[in-house]
């Protein structure tokens, strides 16, 4: 693996004595999903500043596929996929993180403007900066906020030929109702201009179902970077609601249920355990998950009928060679 910030877990166990970080609502909403028979965290809490870090340390892992098979889609299809979007306009990433795919992107569609969105608020700041440093000619804006909640665009943010660039196959993580319910707000913020000649739209990367083994080794790399990822979860949640995971006492697991089409993630207790946190807490046997993260892997026929129910037109897709991944644009 080639990056050079620290990998293990990072995380020591925490008093459940520290002062919560989030608001009230946030903070209820944690806590229901941990006291749920099945208990369960959301996967944007990955994304801390370190879950950030790590996260761009597993797209350069050698079992990680997807984000070099979507650059090579990228590259090889560039000149179909600037024609179907246009040049000049405006692209916004929702969890843009590094902002490396959107440098690519808007270098190739001379992008006039570009909006990253992204929950870890000060990660996407040193990013877009380092962005605006690269092509100094676009008009490069950061807004710290969770897709999942909507997301408010600064006023001079142009209102037509919006692009909004979903890239990383991220879209899997969402069950299929939040997924529909998601692409209608990028929908919303791609035809914001509300014209009929506006040339809005989505591009938007998804990750094609393929040999189970391939999928696995993907998100359960042997040299542990994966693992240290879905651990960072509970030293983050520690700090949102004054909790006392250890994470160390937590192992990773990842598998694919054929049912449902998707990877699974969860973190299992190594042994019995008492979690606290201000005004509760639960016992965990050993053995017993937290579900962190589904990944859903779509046939693309799937995926682009979904795109119209949320209220996109004309899809057009273009895949690597072995028919692993896709990036679909569509019109708003």
């Amino acid at each position: 693996m080639r990056h050079s910030h620290p990998l293990p877990g990072a995380a020591h166990h925490r008093q459940a004595a520290l002062p919560p970080e989030a608001g009230a609502q946030e903070r209820a909403q944690i806590l229901h999903g941990l006291l749920q028979p099945q208990a369960r965290l959301s996967p944007k809490y990955f994304y801390d500043q370190h879950g950030s870090e790590l996260f761009e340390a597993i797209t350069r892992l050698p079992e990680y596929y997807p984000t070099r098979t979507e650059r090579a889609v990228l590259r090889r299809h560039a000149r179909a996929i600037r024609a179907a979007v246009g040049a000049g306009g405006v692209v916004i990433e929702p969890g843009a993180g590094s902002c490396e795919k959107a440098r690519v992107l808007c270098r190739l569609l001379a992008a006039r403007q570009f909006v990253g969105v992204d929950i870890s608020a000060d990660y996407l700041q040193a990013a877009v900066a380092r962005l605006r440093a690269q092509l100094p000619g676009l008009d490069a804006r950061a807004v710290g906020g969770d897709i999942t909640a909507g997301v408010q665009l600064p006023d001079d943010i142009a209102r037509q030929q919006r692009l909004v660039f979903y890239p990383g196959s991220s879209i899997g993580n969402f069950d299929p109702d939040m997924a529909l319910a998601l692409l209608r707000h990028m929908h919303t913020l791609a035809s914001a201009g509300g014209q009929a000649q506006d040339t809005g739209g989505i591009l938007i990367g998804i990750d094609l179902p393929k040999d189970v083994a391939v999928l696995q080794a993907a998100y359960d790399d042997d040299s542990g970077v994966t693992a240290a990822f879905n651990r960072n979860i509970l030293a983050h949640v520690n700090r949102l609601v004054g909790s006392d995971f250890d994470p160390q006492q937590w192992r990773h697991e990842a598998f694919f249920n054929t049912t449902a089409s998707r990877i699974e993630m969860h973190l299992a207790a190594c042994g019995p355990q008492r979690v606290r946190w201000p005004g509760g807490g639960r016992d965990f046997a050993a053995g017993e998950r937290i579900h962190t993260e589904n990944s859903y892997k779509y046939p693309l026929a799937d995926f682009t009928a979904l795109l119209q129910r949320a209220g996109f037109h004309a899809p057009q897709a273009w895949t690597d060679e072995r028919g692993w991944y896709a990036l679909v644009h569509a019109r708003a």
